[in-house]
């Protein structure tokens, strides 16, 4: 690529650097969070107490459950208020840097990359991981289970963009960088490759936790180690909300499989 071609990625205001930027990127995955919340609280209450009923995607109920240990039964009001206003500060921190208004084409261009992205999500990955286990091995991607409803899976679909990626890329592999870089005295490079790495195997062990985990195998352990680093050099190039909405729809084209 030469420079002229670099610079499209490098030049602020472009689309590449708007595109990362806490008022485009926040904004986009927030749609991700109000369709998930509204799914999570009519799936609840049409569950009937079935064993649908309060189910959530596991990462958003590991992060409420620290705000639990805090405040008790105000846990998930007290995590719900962070979040929203941590993103609202940052959101509005980075408008009153960047005057002008918000670019609905930056939004739509965002919604076409992680659609691109996702798509060919399964098919990189799983070919890596293929290749890795087994050179003549058959292509297979991870299936979503089947024993929950098509609202449920949509709605665990949308949290596994949204929280998945807020705990395992935003939360966990920066402070296992930071402890990296604490503990070992290691560089920020190498801290940031071991934390990408032992958090990509965190975040595949996490898929086969509790009652709806899915049955361990070789293929599926390392097709999700390899989705980690995936998404977490995602998360780094293209900033938060692409990432979260490619994984959300990665998870989503699974369902129509």
């Amino acid at each position: 690529m030469d420079s002229s071609g670099l610079s499209a990625f490098t030049r602020p205001g472009s689309y590449w650097q708007a595109s990362r930027a806490p008022r485009y990127s926040l904004l986009f995955a927030l749609p991700l969070l109000v369709f998930y919340e509204v799914l999570a609280s009519l799936q609840s209450r049409g569950a009937g107490g079935g064993p649908e009923a309060g189910l959530r995607n596991g990462a958003d109920v590991i992060l409420q459950s620290l705000f639990i240990a805090v405040a008790g039964t105000w846990g998930p009001v007290l995590f719900m208020a962070c979040l929203i206003a941590v993103g609202l500060w940052l959101v509005v921190r980075d408008l009153h840097r960047h005057a002008g208004a918000l670019r609905p084409t930056v939004f739509l261009r965002m919604l076409g990359e992680s659609t691109l992205l996702a798509l060919l999500f399964g098919i990189v990955v799983g070919t890596i991981t293929a290749r890795l286990l087994s050179p003549l091995g058959p292509l297979a991607i991870p299936a979503s289970p089947r024993e929950i409803g098509w609202w449920t899976k949509l709605m665990l679909s949308l949290g596994a963009g949204l929280y998945e990626e807020l705990l395992f890329r935003v939360v966990l592999v920066a402070l296992l960088a930071a402890l990296a870089q604490q503990l070992f005295g290691w560089r920020p490079w190498h801290a940031g490759v071991f934390a990408t790495v032992l958090g990509a195997a965190i975040f595949s062990t996490f898929h086969y936790i509790g009652p709806y985990g899915d049955r361990l195998t070789s293929y599926s352990f390392t097709f999700r180690m390899v989705a980690g680093i995936f998404f977490s050099a995602l998360y780094l190039l293209r900033g938060f909300g692409i990432t979260a909405w490619t994984h959300a729809l990665y998870d989503l084209f699974l369902l129509a499989t």
